[in-house]
C-alpha cells in the first residue's frame, strides 16, 4: 500500500457509521472509494490530490436509513462520483403495473454480500456481488467489477446483470456519475457527441442553447435536464482548462440507450450529472408507455460497460 494497493477500513460517527469501505490507490495519483454498503458505488475520487466527485450535502448515509417512498431517496444521495439507480425502477416516483416506485430505485441502499479485491498484471481488481431481490417480485443479481491499472489513470468498470427468477422483470439502470468543483467550474468544457438534444421539461428548454455551457453557483437555481442521442462507441468529457484536469467517459450508446444531462448550478448545489443509462429519468410508467422499457426474462443476462479516463492534458 506504499505505492497503490486497497485499503479496508469502516466509517465512525454520523449516519454512515459502520459503513464498509475500500480505498483504492493506484500508482499514478488516481484514489477513490468503493462503498460496499451503497452498491459498492463511489462516493469519492482524486486525480492527485483534485477532487472531481460531488457530495450531496446528506454526506455518508447507511442504506439502513434509506426512504423508499417519493423523494426519499434524497435524503440519503450521496451523489458522489457515482450513484447507481435502478434495478428495476429509475426516475420519478409512479405507480407501474401495480407496483408503487420511488425515486431511482433501492439499489445503490443495497449492500454488497461478497466483496473482494486482488491485484493481478499490474492491475487492481475490485469484484462484489449484489442481491435485488423479494419473495413473489423480481429476483436480480448484479455481478460488479472494477479494472484499475497501476499505472494508467482509468477506471474500467462492467456489470452483469441476471435473472435468477422465474418470471419476466423490468430493468432499469442509470448511471448517475456527479461532477464537483473544481473540476466543475464556470470555465468547464462539456462536451457530448449528441445527433440530438431535448429538454425534459419547458423550464429545461428555455435554456437548451447552452445546455453544455457551465454557470457560477447562483442561488435559487432550479435544475435543467437535458436527453441526448448518441450512437456506437462514444466519448462523453468534462474538461477544467484552468488546472488541465479531466474526464473521458467512453461507452457504447447502443448498449446504453440513454444519456441524460444533469445540470444544476446552484450554491451549494453545484453539480453536473452525466449520466448514461438503458432509460430515461421519467418514470418506469412512462418507459412502459412508450414501450422502451427492457424486460428480462428468467435466465437472461444483461452487461454494461463504461470506462472513465482521468486527464491532465486536456485530450479525449
Amino acid at each position: 500500500m506504499q505505492i497503490y494497493g486497497v485499503q479496508e477500513y469502516r466509517l465512525t460517527g454520523g449516519k454512515g457509521d459502520g459503513m464498509r469501505m475500500y480505498r483504492v490507490r493506484n500508482a499514478k495519483g488516481l484514489e477513490f472509494e468503493v462503498s460496499l454498503d451503497r452498491c459498492a458505488d463511489i462516493p469519492t475520487l482524486w486525480l492527485k490530490g483534485s477532487n472531481y466527485a460531488y457530495i450531496a450535502p446528506c454526506g455518508y448515509v447507511s442504506p439502513q436509513y434509506y426512504d423508499s417512498k417519493g423523494v426519499g431517496f434524497l435524503k440519503s444521495f450521496t451523489a458522489g462520483f457515482l450513484t447507481t439507480c435502478g434495478l428495476t425502477a429509475v426516475g420519478s416516483p409512479c405507480v407501474d403495473d401495480g407496483e408503487e416506485l420511488g425515486l431511482h430505485g433501492s439499489i445503490s441502499n443495497t449492500p454488497c454480500e461478497n466483496a473482494s479485491h486482488w491485484i493481478d498484471d499490474d492491475k487492481i481488481y475490485v469484484k462484489v456481488v449484489i442481491r435485488d431481490a423479494s419473495l413473489f417480485a423480481h429476483q436480480l443479481i448484479l455481478e460488479r467489477e472494477y479494472i484499475c491499472p497501476i499505472n494508467e489513470n482509468v477506471i474500467y468498470m462492467k456489470d452483469t446483470i441476471k435473472n435468477i427468477g422465474s418470471k419476466d422483470s423490468p430493468l432499469e439502470v442509470l448511471y448517475h456519475c456527479n461532477m464537483g468543483y473544481p473540476l466543475l467550474t464556470e470555465n468547464s468544457l462539456v462536451t457530448v457527441p449528441s445527433l440530438e438534444v431535448t429538454s425534459r421539461d419547458a423550464h429545461a428548454e428555455e435554456d437548451i442553447a447552452n445546455c453544455l455551457n457551465m454557470e457560477k453557483p447562483q442561488s435559487d437555481y432550479v435544475e435543467r435536464c437535458y436527453y441526448h442521442k448518441l450512437v456506437g462507441d462514444t466519448c462523453v468529457s468534462i474538461k477544467n482548462p484552468d488546472t488541465g484536469k479531466g474526464l473521458n467517459m467512453r461507452f457504447n450508446a447502443d448498449e446504453l440507450k440513454y444519456f441524460t444531462e444533469w445540470k444544476m448550478m446552484g450554491e451549494h448545489e453545484y453539480v453536473l450529472g452525466l449520466e448514461p443509462g438503458n432509460c430515461t429519468p421519467d418514470g418506469r410508467n412512462v418507459m412502459r408507455e412508450r414501450g422502451e422499457l427492457k424486460i428480462l426474462k428468467p435466465g437472461e443476462t444483461e452487461v454494461y460497460h463504461l470506462t472513465f479516463e482521468f486527464t491532465e492534458d486536456n485530450k479525449c
